[in-house]
């Protein structure tokens, strides 16, 4: 296994992610992991050194620039305001690790799947939002709110998003709205829902945030949102 840092530029930052690559020759298909709002940290570089693992090359994507990773809930929703605020500004950094990734002599850029957590799976719908030419999106407990929803046709990769049931950062009404969404788009999409469940369902370290009752780790959520996302790879990434 290879891991070396990917550095490129977007939305006045400099984003510094991390590259993951198994030993092995030929071109594979890439994954962009794009992590929870508090930036990239511990799950998301596990995940895409995981990806790696499955024959994936998997870049962890830097959300706030400069590799900053806050370990307070309030700063990073802060940090977080200009993008829900103008999505231009997310779709800008989610574009320029596509365009990282696809620049890899390791990749090949016509099998390439945004997956994220929480904030990660808000930016990798809008990735998939914007148009951009991927084939699969994977949202963990991710956001589905948008200010700027989906045009008619615009989204060419298939969507997966899976929810806590519970989760009360993303309620029944929020579902509704994505749904709406998407059908208006045509696209072709998927919500798994999990039964007694909440946010950061995919997080072991989720307990550190002292709110069980909205944020905690379920390890049976954890591996069926994980398998689901097998499946989806499986038809789009490995046909």
């Amino acid at each position: 296994m290879r891991r070396e840092r990917l550095t490129y530029e977007a939305d006045g930052l400099t984003l510094r992610s991390e590259l993951f690559v198994a030993d092995g020759a030929g071109r594979r298909p890439g994954v962009l992991v794009f992590p929870e709002a508090f930036g990239l940290g511990d799950h998301a570089l596990g995940r895409a050194e995981r990806l790696a693992g499955m024959g994936y090359v998997a870049l962890a994507c830097d959300l706030h620039g400069d590799g900053l990773l806050v370990d307070d809930l309030a700063t990073a929703i802060e940090l977080l305001q200009p993008m829900y605020a103008d999505p231009a500004k997310t779709r800008a950094r989610a574009a320029a690790g596509l365009a990282a990734l696809c620049a890899r002599p390791e990749v090949d850029p016509s099998r390439i799947a945004a997956i994220g957590f929480c904030f990660g799976g808000t930016m990798a719908l809008e990735l998939a939002r914007s148009g951009a030419a991927i084939q699969a999106v994977v949202g963990f407990h991710s956001g589905l709110r948008t200010v700027a929803p989906a045009a008619a046709g615009a989204i060419a990769a298939r969507i997966l998003v899976c929810i806590g049931a519970d989760d009360p950062f993303i309620p029944p009404e929020q579902r509704a709205d994505f749904e709406a969404e998407m059908r208006a788009a045509d696209a072709d999409w998927q919500m798994h829902l999990y039964g007694g469940t909440v946010h950061s369902f995919t997080n072991r370290a989720a307990a550190k945030v002292g709110k069980p009752d909205a944020v905690r780790y379920d390890a049976l959520a954890d591996a069926r949102s994980w398998a689901a996302m097998e499946a989806l790879f499986g038809e789009t990434l490995r046909g």
